[in-house]
Formats: structure tokens, C-alpha cells, sequence
């Protein structure tokens, strides 16, 4: 996937814990001159003997030891330096996250370590799959259908390709806001944020105790940001750049797509993806129910969606069992969730199983459909997610736009598993 889910905690331990040891950054010397300890924060990319190399967010630096530096392992469970307990050299592995305190080297390329934080990835992964249960089973995620600044009051509307479900969000006290920066699709630089940001229309994602009946959420913890999808024509392949040019389908101008080495890429399967334009033209009432005819939305075949039986009141899906993070009861469409029901999980799930691509296997004239964050800049768009094989879907919406100057209703353009591209 994308990027392995990112915990509230962690991006609270990277913050907060820089804070705490910036404070501390300068120590006195032998002399009246202060010594002041340098701050170096990143992945572990290799270990050697006497030394680390930290890819940090700008370079990759040497961490160098010796018998004088401390290793102390902060928990991603409650990360404080409070808390930090005694660690060893042999406590670090590639991939785990560091914090390290000492004095640069004049050419800033390495480091003599007095103290190494560590958080390691395999306790960052344990925390990252009890959230992620805890978001599949206690969250939603949907889109703002309308905002009550009196009573604090948020409605989440969640559609699928079923149908659309509303939940009221009300609010605990102290509860968390975080909200995605315009131009920027990365969780780990999301700002601290308010209920007076939400606006109609923003993907929302939140996490709380629901009702019985998944009408209500009281919630601790929301995120939100302004997102869109966009579809269009491939025009233009650079690879060197890893951008990609699209003819808009909806504003008819160029738009260009720069594919970070987060975003998604992955096709939709030919048969599935026309199978599921058909029933979603159904759906928004701009396609036909011929039976047997050509060209007839017939409802799905096994893995694809299927309605939920009136009445129908299946137990939760158990831990482990599925990645989906939305809905009371993620066996069924709209229930506390926005995620489509597919075979065995949500939308989401089996966005997961879909074939990954690379921009070598895009080409000019082909369709596809980006989800990112909105910007001021419409013309250009960071990817959070990159679908091929979606052209059922926006000739779909081509008609679409036909029967609303018909005098019809415009849905948007809709495409399963761009909807909600919101995260953690």
C-alpha cells in the first residue's frame, strides 16, 4: 500500500520529541563556551561497525559511535522521553526510526553520536495494526455534507456504489483536529487544526464510539482535508520526471501529475471495472435496466458489490481479518462506513489486490484518474492514488454530464477506491 498506516502517536513522538531535545541542545563545555549538540532525525539505511548511516528528510548521514554514546528505546505506545528506557547498539535494525544528539562535522555529513533514541519498526508496526483495527472498527470516513458551527454539530455523508448512508459526528471533549496542508498529500505534515476549518465538501475521517444503529458517532479524534479526483486522457508521458499530462475530462484543459514515490498506481481490472461503471450508471440514473439486453447493468458477480439483505445484522468483521477501517458492521454497504462491500472486504481492501503499474506501463491516449489533495494550483497535482483501466468509468461520467444539460443531476466523478482517499 501507499504508505503503512501512520499513527497519531508517531507524528506526536517526532514533534513533540524534537521539541524536548532542542531544549536541551546546548550543554556547557570545560570552558565559558557553550557547546551546542546538533539534532539528527531519520530512517536507519545501514549498520556498520562503529557506525550508522541516517537517511534523514534531506541527506543520509554517518551516526558515529563509540563506547560513550547512550541508546535509550522510546515506545510508540507512549512516546515521551519520560518514558524512554535503557537500550543497546544491538536494539537498532535497518528501517527503525532515530532521533540523534551530537555535534556536526564541518561538511554536515556525519555526526559523533552522544545519545540515540530508538524507536524500532517493529514496534511502530504493532502500534500502527492496533490503530488500524481500532479505525476499522470504531471509524468512519465519508465526506461533510453539512457543518452546524452551534451545535457542533457534523454531518458525514458516506456513499458507495450502493447508495449513500448519513451519520451524525458530535464531538468529546478535548477531542483531536488534524487537517491535511493544501499542497501536500503526506500524513506526517498534516497541521493541528479546529472544528472552524471543516467545511462541506472536505473528506473527513474520524474516530469515536457509535451508536447501535451507526446514526450517531461521539468522536475523539478527526482528520479532514479538501480533496478531489480527477480523470482524463493521457497526453503526455515524462518519465524522467515521473510526471504525467492529462486532458481534464471534466474542464477539458491539460492537467499535469507529478507521481511521488507515495502515490499509488495500480488498474483496474478490465471486466470488473465494466461491470461496476455499468451498475454504478444505474445507480445515478444514467444508465439503462435491460435485462439481457446489450449493454445492461447487471447487478455484480462474486467480488463485485452486492447489496446488503433487508434486515441483514452480521457480526463485525474480527481483527486480522481485513484492512477496512470504516463502518459499524464492515460486512455491509453504508453501515457506519463509506467503503463498498467486494467479496471479502471494502473498496479499499480490494484496491489493495488490484495490479500494481509503474509510469512505464502508462501510455499516451490511455484514461485514467488521480485522487489528490486540492490546491490553488489546478493546472498541477501531487497523486495520491493513480488508476488505469477506468474508462468505463468516465464515459460514465461523460454521459453523466449529458443528462445534466438534459435537465439531470451531476454526481461528480466517482471512482471506487479514489472516493476516500483520505488517511491515516
Amino acid at each position: 500500500m501507499r504508505k503503512t498506516y501512520i499513527l497519531f502517536g508517531l507524528f506526536i513522538f517526532l514533534a513533540s520529541f524534537s521539541g524536548t531535545i532542542a531544549a536541551q541542545t546546548t550543554a556547557p563545555s570545560t570552558s565559558e563556551t557553550k557547546v551546542k549538540l546538533s539534532l539528527a532525525t531519520g530512517d536507519v539505511s545501514s549498520i556498520d561497525s562503529g557506525k550508522i548511516v541516517l537517511q534523514t528528510k534531506d541527506s543520509a548521514i554517518d551516526v558515529v559511535l563509540s563506547d560513550k554514546t547512550e541508546y535509550k528505546r522510546v515506545s510508540p505506545e507512549n512516546p515521551s522521553l519520560k518514558t524512554a528506557t535503557a537500550g543497546n547498539l544491538t536494539d537498532i535494525g535497518v528501517g527503525d526510526k532515530l532521533i540523534v544528539t551530537g555535534i556536526f562535522s564541518a561538511d554536515k555529513k556525519s555526526v559523533p553520536a552522544k545519545a540515540v533514541y530508538l524507536m524500532t519498526k517493529s514496534d511502530i508496526a504493532q502500534k500502527q495494526n492496533k490503530e488500524r483495527e481500532e479505525w476499522r472498527t470504531r471509524g468512519i470516513t465519508g465526506q461533510v455534507a453539512a457543518v452546524n458551527p452551534q451545535t457542533k454539530e457534523i454531518t458525514v455523508s458516506m456513499r458507495s456504489i450502493m447508495g449513500e448512508r448519513k451519520t451524525v459526528l458530535t464531538l468529546k471533549d478535548n477531542a483531536d483536529f488534524r487537517r491535511y496542508a493544501p499542497d501536500s498529500v503526506d500524513y506526517n505534515e498534516v497541521k493541528t487544526s479546529s472544528f472552524g476549518e471543516i467545511k462541506v465538501g472536505d473528506s473527513i475521517r474520524a474516530l469515536g464510539d457509535k451508536s447501535e444503529d451507526g446514526a450517531t458517532i461521539k468522536a475523539e479524534k478527526i482528520v479532514t482535508g479538501s480533496f478531489q479526483t480527477v480523470g482524463g486522457t493521457i497526453t503526455a508521458v515524462n518519465a524522467e520526471r515521473n510526471e504525467i499530462t492529462i486532458n481534464n475530462i471534466q474542464t477539458k484543459k491539460d492537467v499535469t501529475i507529478a507521481l511521488g514515490k507515495n502515490a499509488v498506481l495500480k488498474r483496474f481490472p478490465a471486466e470488473m471495472a465494466q461491470r461496476m461503471a455499468q451498475f454504478q450508471a444505474m445507480q445515478t440514473g444514467t444508465g439503462t435496466m435491460t435485462p439481457g439486453g446489450q449493454g445492461a447493468a447487471r447487478p455484480p458477480r462474486q467480488g463485485a458489490a452486492r447489496p446488503p439483505r433487508q434486515g441483514a445484522a452480521r457480526p463485525p468483521r474480527q481483527a486480522g481479518q481485513s484492512n477496512a477501517e470504516s463502518g459499524t458492521n464492515p460486512n455491509r454497504i453504508g453501515q457506519g462506513g463509506g467503503g463498498m462491500r467486494v467479496g471479502g472486504g471494502n473498496i479499499d481492501d480490494m484496491l489493495e489486490r488490484f495490479p500494481s503499474i509503474t509510469i512505464a506501463d502508462l501510455k499516451v491516449g490511455d484514461m485514467i484518474a488521480v485522487s489528490s489533495t486540492k490546491n490553488a494550483i489546478a493546472e498541477r497535482i501531487n497523486a495520491i492514488k493513480l488508476l488505469s483501466g477506468v474508462e468505463p468509468f468516465l464515459k460514465a461520467q461523460q454521459q453523466t454530464a449529458t443528462g445534466r444539460q438534459r435537465g439531470g443531476q451531476d454526481g461528480g466523478l466517482q471512482i471506487p477506491g479514489l472516493d476516500n482517499s483520505i488517511l491515516p
